[in-house]
């Protein structure tokens, strides 16, 4: 089969989106298919090599300069090009990742209307360059922010268009009330030349299916899956044991973005409870995360509040890790937890965990509690309660045989459910299914 799979980049930094996408494009290709990995906004950062097309396109630069003047929507390739530099996408991209989303209503209105908005001239480049050089049988979209893109693509290409849907409304819901709803009227607008939506959970498509108005039926899942690395052997014992194997001191792990959101703050709350707990004096906490300027200064202060509660000796604060320092990382602890503070739709690290075999201690809302379901591998608490962090922490730290158990189960699942080659083939089947289904109704 020809896919083309477009991407959005994230300024050059990790983004969970966009390495799923690079990771199914990935697959694919090992089965024998023809897929052209398209980056859109600035170049993709992977864990891996993975191969792009050269030229990014909707370029992060020219987009602004367009939404933002007339003049340069009419302006000749050769002086856009200057802008589509890829350091100069990815310094713009680390500033417009990290800023207010509400500043950008009107920049992503431009593309969600497609061939009618400011980003038209974007839009028909990128449908010449696929109509005329990659012709390809299915196209899928990063995220239901290009839904605009679909009327274009199946008038002028003639394929039909998936798109995924992989965590819009937490950039929604942070618009004011006009903005939101207007957007909301004109994403409804544009859903409906889509031809199959793709979530990344059970939870996120029976949500996205009342923001959008459509059954649900309409909305596959395909959940995200893990490379081969992360289902390697062990190389060496856990950091943090002795030579006859007994544990020195015991460590918990976080790996996601550093900001409130993520629950980092919450977690840091839950280790100076955890701390006043019998036996848990000494306990270590690993984190590790891109963290953008947005919350650099949150981040400082959260450091500072820990070394003043007496932990700053017990905390590592890694920063960004690459894929075989994230393993590293999870081979060395004991417990894992990312206590989002709202609801996660996709849950890649809790996944990432298990893959390792260590058990997660997570909220009860979003994606986790189906994944934890359908692995056994954690617990689940009450959501936003330090507290309740705390005490399920302690005693999974307590008990080594039943975080044992968890971890077992979680590792074992996720290597038969959630593997890099399960996702593809799945969504390769949604891919099958749709052309199937477009053809039948021609």
């Amino acid at each position: 089969m020809n896919i083309s799979i477009l991407a959005a980049g994230a300024g050059g930094m990790y983004c969970g989106s966009c390495l799923r996408d690079s990771a199914i494009a990935h697959a694919l290709r090992n089965q024998g298919h023809v897929v052209t990995l398209i980056p859109l906004y600035t170049p993709l950062k992977n864990e891996r090599d993975v191969t792009t097309t050269h030229e990014v396109f909707y370029g992060g630069v020219n987009l602004y300069l367009q939404h933002s003047s007339p003049m340069f929507r009419k302006t000749p390739r050769m002086l856009d090009w200057v802008f589509d530099r890829p350091w100069l996408l990815n310094m713009a991209g680390k500033f417009g990742a990290q800023g207010d989303p509400g500043k950008f209503a009107g920049l992503t209105m431009d593309v969600l209307q497609g061939e009618d908005g400011a980003a038209a001239k974007e839009l028909h480049r990128l449908t010449e360059f696929m109509r005329d050089h990659v012709k390809p049988e299915v196209i899928c979209l990063p995220n239901l922010m290009f839904a605009g893109m679909a009327r274009e693509f199946r008038e002028r290409i003639g394929v039909p268009v998936i798109c995924e849907l992989t965590g819009e409304d937490i950039f929604l819901d942070a618009m004011g009330a006009d903005d939101r709803e207007q957007i909301r009227r004109i994403i409804r607008d544009r859903a409906k030349h889509v031809s199959q939506f793709v979530s990344t959970s059970s939870y996120y498509a029976d949500r996205m299916a009342e923001y959008l108005g459509i059954e649900r039926s309409e909305i596959d899942v395909v959940y995200t899956g893990l490379s081969n690395e992360y289902f390697a052997p062990k190389a060496t014992p856990k950091a943090g044991t002795g030579t006859n194997g007994k544990r020195k001191s015991q460590t918990i792990g976080y790996v996601g973005r550093a900001c409130p959101e993520k629950g980092l703050g919450l977690l840091i709350e839950a280790m100076i409870r955890l701390r006043g707990m019998p036996n848990m004096w000494n306990v270590r906490l690993k984190v590790a995360g891109y963290i953008g300027s947005r919350d650099a200064k949150w981040y400082a202060d959260l450091k500072k509040r820990a070394t003043a509660a007496g932990l700053g000796d017990q905390i590592d604060w890694l920063g960004e890790v690459s894929i075989e320092k994230k393993i590293e990382l999870l081979d060395s602890i004991d417990v894992f937890t990312m206590p989002t503070t709202i609801p996660e739709p996709k849950g890649v690290s809790i996944i990432e965990a298990m893959s390792r075999g260590v058990p997660v201690v997570q909220p009860n809302h979003g994606s986790f509690p189906e994944l934890v379901a359908a692995t056994g591998g954690g617990v689940l608490i009450p959501p936003n309660d330090a507290q309740a962090l705390a005490e399920a922490l302690s005693d999974l730290l307590h008990d080594s045989s039943k975080a044992r158990e968890l971890g077992r189960r979680g590792q074992a699942a996720v290597a038969e459910k959630f593997s890099e080659r399960r996702m593809s083939n799945d969504m390769l089947a949604v891919f099958e299914k749709t052309i199937a289904e477009e053809k039948v109704a021609v």
